[in-house]
């Protein structure tokens, strides 16, 4: 064996190692937070080894892939088989992936989703190739019209009784425009009211919730076990703000209805890398009395 591959090797055993040495909680991280490291198929390929195995280490036992490509089938550049198995020999689970398809503005005009619907049968099947559990749009625009947004909840009721039939479950990630308003309603009111919940559940930002002045907790409870999935963030890395009363928002979890948390980190304030940052966000998670071990049912 060479030197090099030794060295590998060693390095894999002392991070599991290390990780089987931390107490165990259920946490995943959105790869969009280390786009820099491994965003592109080159550094993909180049790094993830490497950043895989630390994830583990440092306490995240799931990731969700931001960089789904449908017309070449791939995940960072390889096939859904091989990133599942890219994730599991870090004893990572591929949890979910962020991708979409909007729709054009005549396909909104005329109430069509023929081709929209094509398209996700075939992100359907990737990401069952992947073995993922969840498949989560990342955000539309809000809606001019009341019209418009009642054409988009029947086009998510599509995409969710899609994947419901091949196993999966469908949400919607929300950012901060969401809680804007169309014709006087909240957009993200009229998703809640106007798409079945065994259709699409919502994988609310806390952060961005926060950033419109809403309250994450008091939406829990408006929309009680709507929410399956949260992305858990921060100003920086987890408890560095203020901002986010995360005690609460745990503390609450059996109201939304939680199953799974997604760490997300969209930069640092320049004192640290990114990598410094993901491991603090878990190291601020594994030490937080008021986060359970789990919460899938």
């Amino acid at each position: 064996m060479k030197l090099k591959n030794i060295l590998i090797v060693l390095c894999a055993l002392c991070i599991c190692t290390s990780a089987m040495a931390k107490p165990k909680k259920q946490m995943a991280l959105q790869l969009y937070s280390i786009r820099e490291v491994i965003g592109s198929p080159e550094n993909y390929a180049k790094n993830h080894v490497e950043a895989f195995l630390k994830l583990a280490s440092w306490g995240y036992t799931a990731v969700e892939a931001a960089s789904y490509d449908q017309e070449k089938g791939t995940f960072y550049g390889v096939s859904p088989q091989q990133f599942r198995a890219d994730c599991e020999a870090a004893g990572l689970e591929c949890l979910s992936s962020h991708a979409t398809r909007g729709l054009n503005e005549e396909e909104l005009k005329n109430h069509d989703f023929t081709e929209a619907l094509r398209w996700w049968d075939k992100a359907i099947a990737d990401h069952k190739a992947a073995g993922m559990s969840y498949i989560v749009t990342p955000g539309w625009s809000t809606p001019k019209t009341l019209k418009e947004a009642q054409t988009l909840c029947d086009y998510a009721n599509a995409i969710g009784k899609k994947c419901r039939t091949a196993g999966l479950r469908y949400g919607y990630h929300t950012h901060s425009h969401e809680y804007q308003k169309a014709e006087g309603k909240p957009w993200v009111e009229y998703m809640m009211e106007h798409i079945d919940a065994d259709n699409m559940f919502w994988q609310m930002d806390t952060y961005w919730c926060v950033a419109a002045q809403k309250s994450p907790v008091q939406y829990f409870k408006k929309y009680p076990g709507r929410f399956t999935m949260l992305h858990i963030k921060d100003l920086y890395e987890l408890g560095q703000s203020g901002m986010q009363g995360f005690d609460a928002i745990y503390g609450a979890a059996a109201t939304a209805g939680l199953e799974d948390y997604v760490v997300e980190i969209e930069g640092t304030d320049g004192t640290i890398d990114i990598m410094e940052g993901v491991r603090r966000c878990a190291a601020y998670l594994l030490q937080a009395k008021f986060v359970k071990k789990s919460y899938r049912k």
